[in-house]
C-alpha cells in the first residue's frame, strides 16, 4: 500500500467531507439506533459524533493555532470522553447539527490561516508524544476522522447481523476485529 505524504489541499478535502458522509449514514438510522453500541465499553454512532464535536471545539484548531504562533509550551490535554457529559440531554440530530456548524468553522479558520506546504514542517510539542509537526496533526485529524467514519458504518452495520441470515459469513464488517 502507498504511504502518502499530507499535502493541505488532499486534507482539507477530507475534513469537509466528513459531515456529509456523516449526514448520509444518520440519515438512513433512527435516533435509537444511532445510541447502540457493539457492547459494553463500546462508543454508539451518537458518542462518536459528540467526540468528534468535542475535538472541534478543543482540540484541533487550538493545536493549529498553537504550532502556527510558535508556543513553545505543551499542547493542552484532550479529554477523549468529554462527550459523554457534553452531549446528555442532546439528541443525537442535535449533535450532529452542532458537530457540522463546528466543522464548517474549523474548515473557515483553516482557510483563514493560508497554510502553505512549507507550514507542515512547523513544530509544537504534544504532552506525551513530544514533537509533533503540523503535517503530522492534520494526517492525524484526517485518519481520526477516517477512523470514526468506519467505526460508526461498523456499528450501524452490526445492527443488521441477524438480519443478514446466512450472508452474514462473508461479511467481514459484522465480525469482531481482534486488534
Amino acid at each position: 500500500m502507498a504511504n502518502y505524504a499530507i499535502r493541505v489541499s488532499d486534507a482539507l478535502g477530507v475534513l469537509d467531507s466528513t459531515p456529509q458522509t456523516l449526514l448520509a449514514l444518520f440519515m438512513g438510522i433512527g435516533d435509537d439506533a444511532a445510541r447502540e453500541n457493539e457492547g459494553e465499553g463500546t462508543w454508539s454512532p451518537y458518542d462518536v459524533v459528540g467526540h468528534l464535536l468535542h475535538g472541534e471545539r478543543t482540540d484541533w484548531i487550538p493545536r493549529v493555532r498553537h504550532i502556527m504562533a510558535g508556543d513553545p509550551r505543551p499542547f493542552d490535554k484532550f479529554d477523549r470522553t468529554a462527550q459523554f457529559a457534553e452531549s446528555r440531554g442532546k439528541s443525537p440530530g442535535q449533535v450532529l447539527s452542532d458537530f457540522v456548524a463546528a466543522r464548517l468553522d474549523s474548515l473557515e479558520a483553516l482557510e483563514e490561516m493560508h497554510l502553505t506546504e512549507a507550514d507542515l514542517s512547523r513544530t509544537g510539542l504534544h504532552p506525551e508524544l513530544g514533537t509533533v509537526t503540523l503535517g503530522q496533526l492534520l494526517a492525524t485529524w484526517v485518519v481520526h476522522d477516517l477512523d470514526h467514519v468506519a467505526q460508526i458504518a461498523r456499528v450501524v452495520a452490526k445492527s443488521y447481523t441477524v438480519a443478514t441470515g446466512p450472508w452474514a459469513a462473508y461479511l467481514s464488517i459484522l465480525r469482531d476485529r481482534t486488534r
